[in-house]
Parts: C-alpha cells; structure tokens; sequence
C-alpha cells in the first residue's frame, strides 16, 4: 500500500473521529455562555489542521516524480 492511500485512510478515518469527538463534546458546551462556545468551536476548528497537514505532507513525500 502506498504512502498516498494510507496517508489518505487515516486521515479519512481520522477527521470522522475527530468530528465524533467534537461534536459529543460539544453537547457539553449547549448550555454555556456564547462566548464560551465561540472559543471552543473557533478552537476545535482549528486544532485538526496540524495534525493534517503533517499527515499530508508525510503521505507526499512517498511520491517520487
């Protein structure tokens, strides 16, 4: 299996998690102030970029050419 189509199942299995998480999460911050929601969905949808784009570029290097 290549780098490319390994890169891309844990990143697919990976984001769908990561939504599982945060969305279950998130049923605790419903009932907060509206800020407190503001930072933490403006957090979450940050966060998962960094792992991603590691996980792109460490499935891009296996590409030769």
């Amino acid at each position: 299996m290549s780098r490319t189509t390994l890169a891309f199942l844990i990143g697919a299995v990976g984001f769908v998690g990561y939504i599982v998480a945060v969305v279950t999460i998130g049923d605790f911050f419903v009932r907060q102030h509206w800020a407190v929601q503001l930072v933490y969905y403006v957090t979450a949808g940050i966060v998962w970029v960094f792992p991603a784009r590691r996980l792109m570029l460490w499935g891009a290097a296996g590409r030769r050419g």
